[in-house]
């Protein structure tokens, strides 16, 4: 099946402790139904001293299931994602306006 919420795509969290913040998906895990947003479910990770990074506790964006993210239409609205044949094409579509993603 295909996914109906893609990197890149503004969303805003449905339920839990980040419930209404907005961010951006930075990137999608399929197989595990999970994808990874800017900013939201954030935890912290100690971390080893690098040539790269210097160590201590770090703040990591978490995975969060695809079942609590609701995708934000044109007006900045949840919307649900629908698809649907434009011309020889599949396209994804919000539900609400009925708006081409």
């Amino acid at each position: 099946m295909a996914a109906k919420l893609k990197k890149g795509d503004k969303v805003v969290v449905l339920t839990g402790k980040d419930k209404g913040k907005e961010g951006t998906i930075s990137s999608v895990n399929p197989s595990a139904n999970k994808a990874v947003v800017d900013g939201v479910n954030i935890a912290i990770r100690a971390t080893r001293q690098s040539q790269e990074s210097q160590g201590g506790r770090i703040p990591k964006a978490m995975p969060i299931d695809l079942s609590n993210l609701a995708l934000l239409d044109a007006n900045g609205k949840p919307t649900r994602v629908g698809f649907k044949m434009d011309g020889d094409k599949k396209v994804r579509f919000a539900k609400t306006t009925g708006d081409v993603i």
